[in-house]
């Protein structure tokens, strides 16, 4: 492994500019003189999306055939790292087939709108599981030698302007929800990329932001790797290489080389600066190298449709299974009407950058039929284009009417979530709604399978089906994982990784998406997702962490100790129990409360998780270790974590909103000292141990009339939320007295 440094010595000026921004749309420049090799990054969370050479202007166009893994809405539902590290390792070695450095993904951004059209490619609306998610995929891909690109870094909540929209977002909101994905990925599984998003962030571009990709990434999270744009998404290169970013992606027909190149000779840009960029790129793609042993291998396609197969069952949350309908005999118990063109014509992946050109794709008819050796008959029921075709309805009455079990399959058209636009309602289209009303009435036997991006809504659904199955985008083996799952020779595995709301005016970011003018306000602050709808009380289809099994299980013997009350930290201990009589998985969630802080903190926040299989009757002991994050919240007063002093909840179970167990802990924790500041209150004053000492020596000086205001305790509740500085100066100005120095004062209290 080379030095980055010695190489960029042997550089010259224009050899280093034109390193930092691409030599084309997928790749890297090369200098071949001073042994530098170009390096080629290409689009892939769920699939590698090897662009065929000549390829559209926008990269858009046919590409290589590669496995399509279930996107990263199925894929958080998993709620598995172990899982989505098997995904990495194979997506590694498709990659490094194809000559592939770089694969761009995996895309941690909250979910923080169920409208955003983009959202089948983000894992959660929770960040801890976003980032434990998205840490086992990187890690899995870095093992096999091909780097990850981590995106997009930050902020990119919509595809509503996101080339130029501003997200108005403070300091605390960004700290606790939108950043610690990314901050767990850089800090637990070193990515050898970031890719900055579109969108500025309080103004300032994501491209050319230093507190964002200098100050925070590197300097905070320690990240040694490099920082890439999205495609397109620098303004000013100068500016960006100034703040952080490394590499412009694409190349610009060496135009920004050129400009780096006319700064660094003017004096605008420091050399030392184009020089670590470029060290950090040469060392990066050494580091992503290494691992490497010999020529890349072939990739066993097979292996890897039987891995998207297997991964694509333990992502599917089952939601609702009245009567136990479902698993489905095989072999015994009548007709199955399998009914909706998606059962044959499948809905198995997104739209945009990430679209994959499969290597074989599974529909689910034709492996229901394979499965079982009951009938089963086929109406389409419903045009994938939304047009009304009473023909088609009334065939599928008909194949429903007499069968023993009807399987409807429904979902999102593809035209209706993608990269690139939002989505304008959760509705599914109406001709499928009417479907369901009408095969319900002659069969009250119906079992739903749901193919979606993005969470729909689900009550002319739930109101009619007794079963619902939800399937996500599950990629090209997703057919034969459906059969699988409504045969029972897998069982449902999968948890929500986001809420399901009853109306789309129930979101917390409602009233403030998309956003006007340029702007997008995070109006909604911390509480997006299960923190919204736990904050308001508010009535939910289905919560987070949701997800029934063929089993039952049970939990008990809660422990939570804490080692040392000094310390913010515990070790969580629970018993689950599988009460049922098939083998099956459950996902223990432990959730931490803060019943009383010194700010507003979300009813419970997710802090722990683990998921165990269990043989029918078998138990396990769970242990769950709690760090200081999992007490803290960001303050802005003192930048910095702070977990107060006081008692906490603990509390344990299959879904936020089931938490059986619950266990209270006392932490002695030193609060740390909060400055004083010129605003600061007189309450603010009291509660801060120099502070008040000097308060009193005020009182005991101030006299007259006057003051009373100051030194009546009966009136001090009243004065108590003015500006210390403020009530100075009115006292002063009532008692003809000249006041203290507010800056004295501030210099005293704070020293």
């Amino acid at each position: 492994m080379t030095d980055g440094r010695s190489v960029v010595e042997r550089l010259t000026l224009e050899e280093k500019a034109s390193l930092v921004s691409g030599a084309g749309f997928w790749a890297t420049a090369e200098v071949a003189r001073a042994g530098v090799p170009a390096a080629v990054l290409t689009d892939g969370p769920h699939g590698v999306r090897m662009q065929r050479a000549g390829s559209d202007h926008l990269g858009l166009a046919d590409s290589m055939p590669a496995t399509s893994f279930p996107t990263a809405a199925a894929l958080g539902s998993s709620w598995d790292e172990s899982l989505l590290r098997e995904v990495g390792e194979a997506l590694a070695v498709e990659a490094r087939a194809l000559g592939v450095d770089v694969l761009l993904g995996p895309g941690v951004n909250m979910k923080r709108s169920p409208l955003c059209g983009r959202n089948f490619e983000y894992f959660a609306e929770d960040p801890l599981l976003a980032g434990a998610m998205a840490a086992g995929w990187v890690a899995g891909l870095q093992s096999r030698g091909v780097g990850a690109s981590v995106k997009h870094f930050a902020a990119n909540n919509q595809e509503t302007d996101r080339m130029r929209v501003s997200a108005e977002v403070d300091e605390r909101t960004l700290r606790e929800i939108y950043l610690p994905a990314f901050e767990h990925v850089v800090r637990e599984a070193r990515p050898a990329t970031i890719m900055c998003s579109y969108n500025r962030i309080n103004g300032v571009y994501a491209s050319q932001n230093p507190w964002l990709l200098t100050t925070l990434l590197r300097e905070e999270w320690g990240f040694d790797g490099y920082v890439v744009s999205d495609w397109g998404a620098v303004h000013d290169p100068v500016a960006a290489l100034r703040s952080g970013l490394d590499l412009e992606m694409p190349g610009t027909g060496g135009r920004s080389a050129a400009t780096i190149v006319e700064a660094v000779r003017a004096g605008e840009l420091s050399e030392d600066i184009l020089d670590t960029a470029v060290a950090r790129l040469l060392d990066t793609h050494d580091r992503v190298r290494l691992p490497r042993e010999g020529e890349a291998p072939a990739p066993d396609f097979d292996a890897h449709h039987a891995l998207a197969r297997r991964v694509a069952a333990e992502c599917a949350v089952l939601l609702k299974n009245d009567g136990g309908l479902l698993p489905l005999d095989p072999d015994t118990g009548g007709r199955i009407a399998v009914l909706g063109e998606f059962a044959r014509t499948p809905r198995y992946q997104g739209a945009g950058s990430s679209q994959i050109n499969p290597t074989r794709v599974d529909d689910a008819l034709t492996a229901i039929r394979a499965a079982t050796s009951r009938e089963v008959t086929f109406a389409p029921g419903f045009r994938l284009d939304g047009t009304a075709d009473e023909a088609l309805l009334a065939q599928a009455v008909e194949a429903a009417r007499g069968a023993a079990v009807v399987l409807m399959f429904l979902g999102e058209p593809s035209e209706a979530e993608s990269e690139g636009f939002d989505r304008d309602d959760l509705d599914l289209p109406a001709v499928q709604l009417q479907m369901i009303e009408a095969v319900s009435e002659v069969n009250p036997s119906v079992a739903v399978v749901l193919s979606n991006g993005g969470v729909v809504l689900t009550g002319p659904l739930t109101d009619r089906a007794a079963a619902l199955l939800e399937m996500w985008l599950p990629g090209q083996a997703g057919g034969s994982a459906t059969a699988d799952l409504l045969f029972g020779h897998a069982a449902p595995a999968g948890r929500l990784a986001e809420t399901v709301p009853h109306r789309l005016c129930d979101t917390p970011a409602h009233v403030n998406w998309p956003g006007s003018a340029g702007q997008v306000h995070y109006g909604e602050r911390l509480y997006i997702g299960y923190r919204w709808y736990d904050r308001t009380e508010g009535d939910v289809a289905f919560p987070f962490g949701f997800g029934l099994s063929y089993t039952t299980f049970a939990y008990s013997e809660l422990s939570v100790h804490v080692p040392d009350p000094t310390r913010p930290e515990a070790r969580v201990e629970v018993t689950v129990t599988n009460t049922g009589a098939r083998e099956g998985a459950d996902v223990v969630q432990v959730y931490v409360s803060d019943p009383v802080a010194d700010v507003d903190r979300p009813v419970r926040e997710l802090r722990g998780f683990r998921k165990v299989r269990l043989a029918p009757g078998e138990s396990a002991r769970v242990v769950i270790e709690l760090d200081a994050r999992a007490f803290s919240y960001w303050s802005t007063r003192h930048g910095r974590w702070v977990a107060e002093p006081g008692e906490y909840g603990v509390h344990v179970g299959p879904s936020s909103r089931d938490l059986p167990l619950e266990q209270r802990i006392h932490l002695d924790l030193a609060m740390p000292p909060t400055p004083l500041a010129a605003d600061s209150t007189l309450a603010e004053w009291l509660a801060h141990t120099r502070g008040q000492e000097l308060i009193q020596e005020i009182f005991a000086k101030l006299s007259g009339e006057g003051s009373s205001f100051l030194t009546d305790p009966a009136s001090q509740p009243l004065v108590a939320q003015i500006p210390l500085a403020t009530l100075l100066s009115m006292g002063a100005a009532r008692d003809g007295q000249g006041s203290p120095s507010i800056d004295d004062l501030l210099r005293k209290a704070n020293s």
